[in-house]
């Protein structure tokens, strides 16, 4: 019985494959390269859990133009027909077979040895630490799966170079703190799929991270294809605009910051200038205030001598003694001569503090008065320049101001005491002529006036004696405020010395960041220019849209349309306990049996 039916189903699969051996009997010549219009390779092969290499096998799919023998090229170490039941001949590299129009399949079984285009490696970790795969299934913890991917220097490059590589894993979404750095993630039922994407030409090492329970795994699937990026170039011209407009706003900030170098150089040399008098009318001020004891001494002494004088002639004249008149004038003169070098040092300080305070008022009024804003000055901190520069920028703009507002209060004392010190000056030099001009009238009087003119010259005593009085005590009052200057200056000076250092900070730190802005301006005004040349180095990189695809197993195969590769590992499952009984065979119909010769 059992013969019978297998005899039927021979003779029936004979009446179907038959018609296709009445095509090939009509004449229809074999032409090899014309009879294929197209063909298609899927190159499947599997990995091992750690990327080693497995078995490969290709998918062949021609687009048979007319039916007739048709020769393919492949090195193989088996074939198979996926279309029907025509044998198909295999003889080294050659494959021949007879095929009617349309598309025709068969799988070929690639040689032990051969090599993909990309050596891959996946390496498990379990807490930190190194694991085989096969001791995984089943464990929970921190997991982290590490997939490096590199070119396989074996085999030919336009592969690595030409195609981009999609690797994707599972998991179920109950694995907890997921990470996958530069990953798609996509919800997939109750898994979460990862898909990563590495671009022709590029090497990538990839991790993804979870806390895992109870671990099983589907394994990692590549695909492999043409990079068909569409890469639309309509917006560069936009972009190109936009770094366009950022190369002349770092042009201004560049012009800008010059200016202000300029204003800042102008200030600190304002300031230098300004320092270098406040010394010298410091040093001045000083002197004179440690010489005022000094003159009051020496007029307190004058006023006594006046007053001993005065007192002396005011007595019985048949007592005075003449002779000690004969001292009077050269008392007189001495006095005078101090009073001289008094007014000369007042000169002297007159005109130095004029030099200084000319100094002091030209070099603040340099000083800018217009204000920053708040925006103004977080716009320069946005601007990339060093942040310490601009911090001593901002810390000296303060304090000159603080300068400024001070000075603008004091200006008018400070303008007050060049005249005080030219009265002073001229009040001395009269009282000087005009000890001058006694003392050589008392000697001449002395010489020619007997008793009888002992009359006039005490009036003339006594009233010098009264005046003298008035001038000591203004000299007292003088030496008094020279000396509260002098003290209150000094605590200027410190100031004015720690602006120049500011100033002279600034400076730099102004120096620096022109330096700075200058370099940024080189290196970007022709941002534009530099934007679309790498845009056009992305499209050379990127763009595949002229790649011609080649056989990847034989390069004597033609037409080709299309070469993709499915990459998978193996996975990684729990071992069952209990092994289930096998189930008897369920013996097929006739045509359950018919369908599986197809």
């Amino acid at each position: 019985m059992m013969n019978k039916r297998k005899i039927l189903c021979v003779a029936l699969a004979g009446m179907i494959v038959f018609p296709s051996f009445l095509s090939n009997a009509a004449g229809v010549e074999a032409d090899t390269k014309g009879n294929v219009r197209t063909k298609d390779e899927v190159i499947y092969a599997t990995l091992k859990a750690n990327g080693d290499l497995g078995s490969i096998y290709v998918v062949n799919t021609l687009e048979v133009a007319q039916a007739g023998e048709i020769l393919d090229y492949g090195s193989y170490s088996s074939v198979k027909n996926l279309t029907d039941l025509t044998e198909l001949q295999q003889e080294d590299e050659n494959v021949r077979f007879d095929a009617e129009k349309g598309k025709f399949y068969y799988q070929g079984n690639m040689e032990e040895g051969t090599d993909l285009p990309w050596d891959v490696k996946v390496t498990f970790l379990l807490d930190g630490r190194e694991i085989e795969p096969a001791e995984l299934a089943g464990e929970s913890g921190q997991l982290e799966i590490i997939m490096e991917t590199s070119e396989n220097k074996e085999v030919e490059s336009v592969f690595f170079e030409n195609y981009l590589l999609q690797i994707s894993l599972m998991f179920p979404n109950s694995y907890q703190n997921l990470e996958a750095a530069g990953a798609m993630l996509a919800n997939a039922g109750k898994n979460k799929q990862i898909t990563f994407t590495v671009m022709p030409g590029q090497e990538e090492k990839l991790a993804v991270k979870a806390e895992v329970k109870d671990f099983e795994f589907q394994g990692v699937e590549i695909a492999a294809v043409p990079s068909t990026l569409p890469i639309d170039t309509s917006g560069t011209e936009n972009m190109t605009e936009d770094m366009g407009q950022l190369s002349d706003a770092i042009k201004q900030l560049n012009e800008g910051v010059a200016e202000l170098q300029d204003g800042v150089a102008q200030m600190n040399s304002g300031a230098a200038s300004l320092r270098d008098g406040s010394a010298q009318y410091n040093n001045g001020i000083n002197k004179l205030s440690g010489s005022s004891p000094e003159i009051v001494h020496a007029s307190s002494s004058i006023q006594d001598a006046l007053r001993k004088i005065n007192a002396g002639l005011s007595g019985d004249a048949a007592e005075i003694d003449l002779s000690s008149l004969n001292k009077l004038p050269s008392g007189l003169l001495q006095l005078a001569e101090g009073l001289t070098e008094t007014a000369n040092g007042l000169s002297s300080l007159q005109k130095n503090y004029a030099l200084a305070y000319g100094a002091l008022d030209g070099s603040i009024k340099e000083i800018p008065a217009n204000q920053l804003s708040e925006e103004e000055i977080a716009a320069l901190y946005q601007s990339g320049a060093d942040s310490e520069s601009l911090d001593k920028l901002v810390a000296t703009y303060a304090a000159a101001q603080k300068v400024k507002g001070t000075y603008a209060n004091v200006e008018q004392a400070f303008a007050a005491v060049e005249p005080a010190l030219q009265q002073v000056d001229g009040a001395v030099r009269e009282m000087s002529g005009a000890l001058t001009s006694i003392a050589n009238e008392i000697s001449a009087s002395l010489k020619e006036t007997d008793l009888s003119g002992l009359s006039e010259l005490q009036k003339g005593i006594e009233a010098l004696s009264s005046n003298y009085g008035a001038f000591h005590s203004g000299l007292v009052s003088y030496t008094g405020g020279v000396s509260e200057l002098s003290s209150s200056y000094a605590q200027l000076h410190s100031g004015i010395v720690q602006l120049t250092d500011g100033t002279s900070e600034l400076n730099k730190g102004v120096g620096e960041l022109q330096d700075g802005t200058e370099e940024l301006y080189q290196e970007t005004k022709d941002l534009p220019n530099q934007m679309q040349e790498e845009i056009n180095k992305m499209i050379q990189e990127y763009d595949k849209s002229d790649f011609q695809p080649v056989s990847f197993v034989s390069p004597k195969n033609e037409n080709i349309s299309s070469v993709q590769f499915v990459i998978k590992t193996e996975s990684i499952k729990k071992t069952e306990k209990q092994t289930k009984k096998a189930e008897p065979e369920k013996k097929k119909s006739f045509w359950e049996l018919l369908k599986a010769l197809f």
